[in-house]
């Protein structure tokens, strides 16, 4: 009754599937190649990319402008550097271009103790908040969230720069449309999830302010055009503060977890197709996202966040 059309995106299990029964039937290796290639092709078609031959293009008009504009069409970039950048120097540039020419933001702080870069890297020592290790920094699977979904305001934009890919395949990052999961729910659970009735906690780590341990506000945000096309959300941090918010939590949970969803909202970006040099720009509140289970312990990526902005503002 409220489904609709849908983007057309390669499904997890189908592509774990086959390649799950390649070691026991050979035979499949030819479907393998091809299903590998379609989703190759399938992610191609829906994520926009460019390149960065040098460090210069953070800074050219016209490359920035193309980062501008392909962010606020399709909310996902992904861009190819052509030289070693072990500090993110490109990201950083990139970013102070961003906010002197096309309206940015800056960046904002991950916590108290950190600026602007966290490193995304599996440690058991040396947290880069004191005493509390953040999910970012364990080997654990990252189920749906926004970044920041406790802040206010919370930044609408959020980039990755490999660093080093999992070399075993692990560590996949997985995002989802929110203006197509939207679609799988009913209207009396959009209306209920974009009513201010929600707790949002504010991790240990990421705390900036003793006295600010949560806020109060909605998961869902409609575009100027009324589609509702952003949200904010994190399981773990939620907490609804009334009947008709629970319900609507329960079924957006079970939107998340279904077959619907992983077939027409979702794509799956493995190391192959974020290789070390990449970096993948991402619209915060229109795109939610995930990992799966990191399998090498070197695997390190550098996160920055920037362009913070009302999450009750409806402009995209």
């Amino acid at each position: 009754m409220y489904r609709r059309a849908a983007l057309r995106l390669p499904t997890t299990r189908r592509v774990r599937g086959v390649v799950h029964q390649q070691g026991s039937h050979p035979w499949l290796s030819r479907a393998v190649v091809h299903e590998a290639h379609r989703m190759s092709t399938d992610i191609s078609r829906i994520v926009p990319s460019l390149e960065a031959a040098d460090l210069s293009y953070a800074q050219e008009p016209g490359h920035v402008r193309s980062v501008s504009e392909k962010l606020r069409q399709k909310g996902i970039l992904k861009v190819s550097l052509g030289f070693a950048d072990s500090k993110s120097r490109y990201l950083e540039q990139l970013l102070l271009s961003l906010h002197q020419h096309h309206g940015h933001q800056l960046p904002i702080a991950h916590s108290a103790t950190r600026g602007w870069f966290w490193d995304v890297l599996p440690t058991t020592t040396g947290f880069q908040t004191a005493n509390c290790q953040a999910r970012s920094e364990t080997m654990e699977d990252f189920p749906w969230h926004t970044d920041c979904s406790y802040e206010n305001p919370p930044p609408r934009y959020f980039a990755l720069h490999v660093l080093r890919p999992d070399r075993y395949g692990g560590g996949t990052l997985s995002v989802m449309n929110v203006e197509r999961l939207s679609e799988l729910l009913s209207p009396a659970t959009r209306i209920s999830l974009a009513r201010p009735e929600y707790l949002i906690r504010t991790p240990p780590e990421f705390t900036k302010h003793l006295d600010q341990q949560h806020i109060v506000g909605s998961i869902l945000l409609a575009d100027d055009e009324g589609r509702p096309t952003m949200m904010r959300f994190r399981e773990d941090l939620l907490t609804p503060l009334s009947q008709r918010a629970s319900a609507a939590l329960d079924e957006l949970k079970q939107a998340l977890l279904g077959t619907e969803a992983r077939s027409h909202s979702t794509l799956h970006l493995t190391p192959k197709a974020l290789p070390e040099r990449s970096i993948i720009l991402i619209d915060n509140r229109r795109w939610l996202h995930a990992r799966n289970h990191i399998k090498d312990p070197e695997r390190h990526l550098r996160r920055v966040r920037w362009d913070a902005v009302p999450f009750s503002s409806a402009s995209a």
